[in-house]
């Protein structure tokens, strides 16, 4: 029997964790706001990608120093495919994409990494598999990522739409990159604490992406970048809060959760970009359609929470 202190401490431990995958997901949702004002700026996509981890590995390094080698070179290989993963393979993706598309349509196709996560957990571990109301909860929520996608995309005339199949493909790349990284993480999750894997992803993440980086240029003079305020700026919040405070909290939200409890909350990622993009960019707007859009993802991820709790309690 479970005392009521002990499900008083596990019930206020969870709806921490809760509120953690909340302000990740926030955080992400500003920070492709963040990723443009820079290529706006004259950076380049995998430039920004670097600068950001360069910041956020130093600083980790700080943090987290005593071990420097994961327990086996199996391991050792799987944090390499978490900093190809989720380091250079989903930001040079996602960064490139928004030189083809709207913030907000990358913010959304990226979001859709809950169902590529829930796919490939389901393949690998039968007793793991989504039940039907999980399931419900997410088509509902990804027809309000379409949604709000036809709230992006359409143009300001009310004519057309902004079409980017470069930028949409390499978007829905990045999504199956980062459900991918998430499958890893939850091994790794049980072996190694937060700071250590955080630190090792960032460091396979720069080493796997400076090649391209030197490769594909051009490479400006980061005394005459960090010198402008605009660049400063939006690069110390991607280091800092983007990179180094979310990873952090981020393994921590997956290692309570699961992979795909802790992806789901990728849905909410375009509703902070669309509010933060019609706060902070001129001209942006939203529509009735992209306000319902809002409404069935969050719908969507209140009901699959809740029916997938209730199917649990059936009598099998």
């Amino acid at each position: 029997m479970i005392s009521i202190k002990t499900a008083l401490h596990n019930s206020k431990a969870m709806a921490l964790t809760h509120l953690a995958g909340i302000i990740v997901i926030a955080i992400w949702g500003a920070s492709f706001i963040s990723s443009d004002a820079l290529l706006k700026e004259g950076m380049g996509p995998i430039e920004i990608y670097v600068y950001r981890f360069v910041v956020a590995y130093i600083l980790m390094v700080f943090i987290s120093h005593k071990k420097w080698m994961a327990n086996s070179w199996q391991d050792e290989g799987l944090f390499l495919l978490c900093g190809l993963l989720a380091g250079s393979v989903y930001y040079v993706a996602e960064n490139v994409a928004l030189m083809y598309t709207s913030t907000t349509n990358v913010s959304l196709l990226t979001s859709t990494s809950p169902l590529f996560t829930a796919m490939i957990v389901g393949l690998l571990y039968k007793s793991e598999r989504p039940n039907g109301g999980a399931m419900l909860g997410s088509a509902i929520a990804f027809l309000g990522v379409g949604c709000v996608i036809f709230n992006s995309a359409f143009l300001e005339n009310g004519t057309g739409f902004k079409v980017g199949p470069i930028g949409d493909l390499l978007s829905l790349a990045a999504a199956m990159s980062w459900a991918i990284y998430s499958v890893i993480l939850r091994r790794l999750n049980v072996l190694y604490d937060s700071f250590f894997i955080t630190r090792k992803t960032f460091f396979y993440g720069l080493l796997t992406s400076i090649p391209i980086w030197l490769a594909t240029g051009p490479v400006h003079n980061p005394i005459d970048m960090l010198t402008n305020k605009v660049v400063l700026l939006n690069v110390g919040f991607l280091g800092v809060g983007a990179s180094l405070v979310a990873f952090i909290m981020w393994a921590n939200v997956v290692k309570r959760m699961g992979a795909v409890n802790a992806n789901n909350y990728l849905y909410l990622q375009p509703i902070f970009t669309l509010i933060l993009s019609l706060m902070l960019i001129p001209n942006e707007h939203i529509t009735i359609v992209g306000i319902t859009g809002i409404v069935l993802i969050l719908g969507g991820l209140w009901l699959g929470d809740k029916l997938s709790h209730n199917w649990r309690k059936v009598p099998k």
